[in-house]
């Protein structure tokens, strides 16, 4: 009988392989199931599996691979792979919401099974560096239980510094700073570390952070009114989302100086200053209608401890602002 996939069970290359080329032979110590690190899955575009063993060497390369407290894999291609390979250009294109990857470890060649620590985001690559070619990835939805990584012999590098400013360590403190510029990919050696990334889903845990942001967001625009002589408009602002729930198409409803109301939609992330966001159909549309009214606060760098971070303001309708793309992920179908 052919094992389901789980987060953070063991299988062996033939469990892998049945669960995901059930209807191909598998042939022990041989073929692409049975040896390589890197397979396609048949039939699927893009999808990859990564059966991944740290501490591997082939020829004179020796591989230095990790993974972080916060999931970031640091990943070598094989030696002779260069960015012209197709499954390279397929992985520096990789977008997790379209296709997946799905990344198997052990931290040793002693060990028979690899643990599946779940999909991969990819975050960069080094541009300066072929044969192999240097990456760094993010473990999707990363919690592995410490006694699991304990049994694995994983040991967990610290967390890479962000390249996003750093937040305030003061509790209940959101500083301001500019819209994030638009940057490349890829990343120069001198350059490659892991950014601070968030590509987690809108999953509970993630609905508390972004309780968590509105209200550190509710106080800022009280505070903000009162330190400029209008605490008869600070005493008017609403917490439109913990009054109503979702689907007013913002969160907080707040005033200018001049008592003007601001629809502010709040975004919260742990991670780093460009990290994207979701939107629903009913917020964008409700930017396209209130554009003259609608703010967008992207709180980042947010630490959950202290309550504190770094936001900036994105104003208007969302679809004609510059720099930014809206991407549809999902789709609905309509029998008409």
């Amino acid at each position: 009988m052919t094992k389901t996939l789980e987060k953070y069970t063991d299988y062996n290359r033939k469990e892998v392989h049945d669960i995901f080329s059930p209807f191909t032979v598998f042939t022990p110590q041989a073929g692409t199931w049975g040896l390589h690190g890197i397979v396609k899955i048949p039939d699927r575009q893009r999808d990859y599996v990564f059966l991944v063993t740290f501490g591997s060497v082939q020829g004179d390369h020796a591989f230095d691979e990790e993974i972080t407290e916060d999931g970031i894999l640091s990943w070598q291609s094989q030696p002779q792979n260069t960015f012209k390979t197709k499954h390279i250009q397929h992985f520096i294109e990789h977008d997790h919401l379209k296709h997946n990857i799905y990344l198997f470890l052990r931290t040793s060649k002693k060990f028979d099974r690899y643990t599946y620590l779940g999909k991969l985001a990819y975050i960069s690559h080094d541009e300066e560096r072929e044969k192999p070619v240097y990456f760094k990835w993010q473990i999707l939805d990363w919690e592995i239980p410490s006694e699991k990584a304990k049994q694995m012999k994983l040991e967990l590098a610290p967390s890479q510094v962000s390249d996003s400013i750093p937040s305030s360590t003061n509790n209940n403190q959101l500083i301001q700073t500019a819209v994030p510029v638009v940057t490349k990919r890829k990343k120069k050696t001198r350059e490659f570390i892991a950014r601070k990334v968030d590509f987690a889903d809108n999953t509970a845990k993630n609905k508390d952070l972004g309780k968590l942001g509105e209200e550190l967001v509710l106080n800022y625009e009280k505070k903000y009114l009162i330190e400029n002589g209008r605490s008869d408009l600070a005493n008017k602002v609403t917490h439109t989302s913990a009054v109503e729930g979702d689907g007013a198409g913002y969160d907080i409803l707040s005033f200018d100086l001049n008592g003007q109301k601001k629809y502010i939609e709040i975004k919260t992330t742990k991670g780093g200053k460009s990290t994207p966001f979701y939107m629903s159909l009913n917020e964008v549309e409700f930017s396209r209608s209130n554009q003259e009214q609608f703010y967008i606060y992207r709180v980042y760098d947010f630490n959950p401890e202290t309550k504190s971070g770094s936001f900036f303001v994105i104003k208007g309708n969302i679809e004609e602002i510059e720099n930014i793309m809206l991407e549809p992920i999902q789709y609905k179908i309509v029998f008409q």
